[in-house]
């Protein structure tokens, strides 16, 4: 089902009969030197027509050998070896087969540190090992190589780096659950060094699954230098990091609160913790309970007053935390609690004292009570009272989410939603429940495990960011000497906002894949407790064990101790911020570090702005004595076609591979079956699929969807990526497949390109694709410079689809109608020019779609005293030539166009099966450049028209009558002969217009009658405005000359 796109196919087949058939009427158009209608006429012999058919099914006959349209096999790595025959349409998984091995065989992508070229560098954001690729990942691919093969060809030394994450939280969750669905084990059954083994044996046999799926992208990038974070180069990098950094003061330990999932017993950065919004009780399902937990409420109730004051009650939509609470706060202002300043409240399970503290930065008196409950050990807000008040800081959770003993014998071992429920009972059996009710509420939940977050105070290790925060912030935005670019530039503010903002990065995680902190614990002999980390003082960094034995020696002369290192590992973020600098060989001095860093680019999504790049900036800055790269560039967010981000759970998740392959709607469903959606997701899921696809996915090949994804970035923040548009940009490639197959059969197999090409002596056609091509190159390379992907992309289409394919192809064609020596010379040009532009038009497109204008430009015959580049990849980029630019060829030809617009619009007024007709036709122009301009190329209108006769008339000759009208501009009108026509419906049509065209004309006349207009606006602007009335009002009189010349046909008038 996937294989077959019924609905195009039939669409290329109605476009190639359509095709034949302008062919077959164009064969009976023959030249003459003189007058319009001679030289159309000429074309019309029948008689000839069928000695030329009989030659050419001859001809067909013989060709029609199916082995000739067949690729042969290549051996792997080898050049690809084409058919004798192209294809008669375009296959992408078969155009698609071989490039990609030959070119990586061929050492194409390699970048050579002792070049003397300027270099040019982009580290691919490295995706985690886990992962497979998805719809964000190819646009990250399509955008980076669009600007790798554009800046190779340019003659840079291009360096793509590849490289993974090792991604610990995610790697450590995927081999968890391996072996507990294979040996029914969990990581602390098998111990911390078989774990990893048995990460490294995952990693080696499935990891790194995208970086192959990048090659099917066709992704240039080089690999040989590819590396993995925890390879030994960058794991020594990011030793050599945490070493530095300690040593300056900028790595601290310190005990805070941090963002904790019980699941994975570890503390998760603000990256990994989603939030969803919670309107009323909401029951949620939650990793580790049997039945829902319910959030949304707040349940009010009462702490007694210390010495007969009465009681004082508090809100929470986390009650059991009141296990932890150490004080009450209230508003020094509120006079309901005056008489409370100083006093105590009574803990109702353990009898704590609980201070009553006034807080003004916390507490709003207007909202509940009055009175809020502080547990400093588990709520960022009540953190920071603790600290202000020097309160107590109680811990009452273990590591997986059980009250510890610090919550009472009561609680004590009971999964804190548990203890939920009891302390609610609890307080309810002791009269100290005042209720409950729905709250709005916000609540965290960890992406990697659907855990609900807790926040838990812990001794972690942080980085002071203030600093290198400074230096990041200034290096955007210091106008006097920017070192960094950001694009586009309304991520400026949201840079600013974070660097101004900085908090210290917790950079430590209690996880077991990762790169172990290289800092020690020294437990003395003589040390009367000996738990790891207990006193503060007792941490030694070093780069190995040893360097930490000499460092605890100099700082305990003497004693006797042991070293224990540290169980945590490094927060992953922390070796990708180091990533610019390690995959150059940093700390090393490396040829690749002097020759490539800072690096050129950096193009990642905009959401880890700050996660990542900022991170990556600020320790470029600090270790590598630079930013780590000139210019970042943020790509939108990719969504489906109706705005929705991509979910399992919607059925609305696209794999770049099915689209690329083509996927039936079954196929689609079982790659649904098999994920972990529960029944109600899974009906949902195949909904979506049933009414996005409900064909499946055709097969759209790799070139098709860069182009798509490059065309797309134009939508600001955000992509709605709409399959259809891919499937359009596939029938494209068959538009370039016909383009180029019509090409070789006007070239002919002994043609060779010329060395150099005079425009000045070509014909008007060739002049002109030839100065809009120019155009095209100058729009495409300042686009890219600019990082304006989908202009440079729609540069590219433009001058394809509408100028080469539309319009030259078609126009030239009847030169090559029969041997009339007349056109001997114009049909070399038109030779010569086809050449050059499918030359430069391949290479021009080479950076969108590398695929396909490989195989064609391989198809392309070559210059015989030069020597062509072994591959488009390596060939020139195209460059503007001046001698090409020829404005007043292009003036003429958009009015050519513009009457043949207008001639084609009147062409589709006619019954269906009258379009396909030749008419004659009449162009009546009211100046003589106009009628001079239109007589001069009367040839390419009819041959784009479809015409059989044009006659060119002045403004006082009179037009035939039965004709369609229609009014071009203010010098020209068309007019289609048609044996009858329904004259009302005309005058309608041209009432309508006359209506648009002097709404126009009104504005802008009460534009200029405004008071201060002579004044107050600029000279230029008055004259484009005196000429733009002149010409609408000419317009206008056109359009009734027309009218009058219908009403004159209608008998009634």
């Amino acid at each position: 089902m996937e294989s077959r796109e019924l609905t195009a196919e039939e669409l290329e087949k109605k476009k190639k009969k359509e095709e034949k058939a302008r062919e077959k009427e164009l064969k009976k158009l023959k030249a003459a030197q003189k007058a319009a209608a001679a030289k159309l006429q000429a074309q019309q012999p029948a008689a000839a027509s069928k000695s030329e058919k009989k030659k050419n099914a001859k001809r067909e006959a013989q060709e029609e050998n199916p082995q000739d349209y067949v690729d042969p096999e290549t051996p792997l790595g080898e050049k690809k070896k084409l058919a004798r025959q192209m294809a008669k349409t375009y296959n992408p998984s078969a155009v698609e087969n071989s490039w990609y091995e030959w070119w990586e065989k061929s050492n194409f992508f390699e970048a050579d540190p002792k070049s003397s070229k300027p270099p040019f560098v982009i580290v691919l954001p490295p995706p985690n090992v886990t992962g497979a690729l998805h719809i964000g990942h190819a646009l990250t691919a399509a955008i980076e190589d669009t600007i790798i093969r554009w800046k190779r060809m340019s003659g840079y030394n291009t360096l793509w780096v590849p490289g993974m994450d090792h991604a610990g939280i995610a790697t450590q969750v995927v081999v968890e659950k391996k072996l507990m669905r294979e040996q029914k084990l969990t990581r602390h059954d098998v111990g911390r060094e078989r774990f990893v083994d048995e990460v490294w044996k995952w990693k080696d046999e499935y990891g790194g699954t995208i970086l192959k799926q990048l090659r099917r992208l066709g992704a240039s990038l080089d690999w040989s230098r590819e590396c993995f974070t925890m390879d030994e180069k960058r794991s020594r990098a990011v030793t050599e990091a945490f070493v530095r950094l300690h040593k300056e003061g900028l790595i601290y330990r310190d005990i805070r609160l941090v963002n904790w999932d019980c699941v994975l017993r570890t503390a998760i950065s603000d990256i990994e913790v989603d939030y969803i919004d919670i309107k009323e009780r909401t029951p949620l399902r939650v990793p580790g309970y049997g039945t829902p937990v319910e959030f949304g409420v707040l349940t009010s109730f009462a702490y007694p007053l210390e010495g007969d004051l009465g009681e004082i009650v508090v809100a929470t939509t986390r009650v059991e935390t009141m296990l932890g609470d150490t004080a009450i706060a209230i508003h020094p202002d509120d006079p309901r609690y005056k008489h409370l300043h100083g006093k105590f409240a009574v803990h109702p399970f353990n009898g704590r004292k609980l201070k009553i503290v006034c807080d003004s930065v916390l507490v709003d008196m207007k909202f509940g009570t009055g009175a809020v409950k502080i547990t400093p050990a588990h709520d960022p807000n009540d953190f920071e009272v603790g600290k202000r008040h020097d309160l107590k800081f109680i811990n009452i959770f273990t590591d997986d989410g059980k009250i510890n003993t610090n919550g009472g014998e009561e609680f004590a071992g009971m999964p804190r939603f548990k203890a939920r429920e009891a302390v609610t009972q609890a307080l309810k059996e002791k009269g100290l429940y005042r209720g409950d009710k729905n709250n709005e509420m916000r609540l965290g939940i960890c992406s990697r495990s659907n855990d609900v977050v807790e926040p838990l105070i812990k001794p972690q290790w942080y980085v002071n960011c203030k600093g290198m925060a400074e230096e990041g912030l200034n290096a955007v935005i210091d106008d006097t000497n920017p070192k960094l670019e950001i694009i586009p530039k309304q991520y400026v503010a949201e840079w600013q906002r974070w660097l101004e903002n900085i908090r210290d990065w917790c950079i430590s995680r209690q996880l077991w894949w990762g790169h172990r902190i290289p800092a020690w614990y020294v437990v003395l002999e003589d040390d009367q407790l000996k738990e790891l980390g207990v006193y503060d003082n007792r941490w030694v960094v070093g780069r190995t064990e040893e360097e930490a034995q000499k460092e605890a020696s100099r700082m305990f002369v003497g004693k006797k101790f042991q070293l224990f290192q540290d169980p945590d590992v490094l927060d992953t973020w922390f070796s990708s911020g180091l990533f610019p600098l390690s995959v150059l060989g940093w700390p090393d001095d490396t040829d690749d570090l002097k020759a490539f860093y800072p690096t050129s680019v950096l193009e990642t999504g905009h959401d880890i702005l700050f996660f990542w790049v900022a991170r990556m900036v600020m320790m470029g800055m600090k270790l590598g004595g630079d930013v780590p790269f000139r210019k970042v560039y943020l790509h939108p967010m990719v969504r489906d076609a109706h705005g929705r981000k991509m979910s399992k759970s919607l059925g609305n998740v696209i794999d770049p591979l099915e689209v690329i392959r083509g996927v039936t709607l079954e196929n689609l469903h079982k790659r649904l079956e098999e994920g972990n959606l529960d029944p109600n997701e899974l009906k949902t899921a195949k909904e979506g699929q049933e009414k996005d696809f409900p064909k499946g996915i055709p097969e759209c090949g790799a070139d098709a969807l860069r182009f798509a994804l490059v065309s797309y970035t134009a939508q600001s923040d955000k992509i709605n990526l709409d399959i259809q548009r891919v499937v359009g940009y596939r029938q494209w490639c068959n538009k370039l497949w016909n383009a180029i197959r019509f090409a070789m059969t006007k070239l002919g197999d002994d043609y060779t390109p010329p060395t150099e090409i005079d425009p000045a002596s070509m014909p008007f056609s060739c002049k002109w694709i030839l100065s809009v091509l120019n155009k095209a190159i100058s729009k495409t390379v300042a686009s890219l410079d600019s990082f304006e992907f989908s202009d440079a992309a729609t540069a590219v289409y433009s001058w394809w689809q509408f100028q080469l394919c539309d319009v030259f192809i078609e126009v030239i064609k009847p030169y090559f109608t029969g041997n009339d020596p007349a056109f001997a010379s114009a049909r070399r040009s038109a030779q010569d020019t086809l050449w050059l532009c499918l030359d430069y038009g391949l290479r021009l497109l080479h950076p969108f779609m590398p695929f396909v204008t490989e195989e064609l430009w391989q198809r392309l015959p070559s210059k015989i005293d030069s020597v062509r580049k072994e591959s488009i990849v390596i060939s020139e980029y195209p460059s503007v030539v001046k001698s090409w630019i020829n404005d007043d060829v292009e003036s003429e030809m958009d009015m050519i166009e513009s009457v043949v617009k207008s001639l084609r619009s009147l062409r589709s007024q006619l019954p269906p099966n009258e379009r396909l007709q030749r008419r004659a036709a009449i162009v009546r122009c009211r100046t003589n450049d106009a009628c001079t301009i239109i007589m001069r190329h009367d040839l390419e209108i009819a041959t784009l028209a479809l015409l059989s006769s044009l006659t060119v008339l002045s403004e006082n000759d009179d037009v035939p009558v039965g004709c369609l009208v229609d009014v071009v501009n203010e010098s020209l009108s068309v007019f289609l002969k048609q044996g009858s026509i329904n004259v009302e419906a005309e005058l309608e049509k041209l009432r309508k217009k006359m209506e648009e065209t002097q709404k126009q004309y009104d504005t802008l006349t009460k534009k200029t009658s405004a008071a201060g207009y002579q004044e107050k606006v600029p000279a230029h602007i008055r004259e484009s405005d005196e000429a733009k009335l002149a010409s609408l009002l000419q317009e206008i009189l056109s359009f009734k000359e027309a009218s009058e010349h219908l009403e004159h046909e209608n008998p009634e008038s």
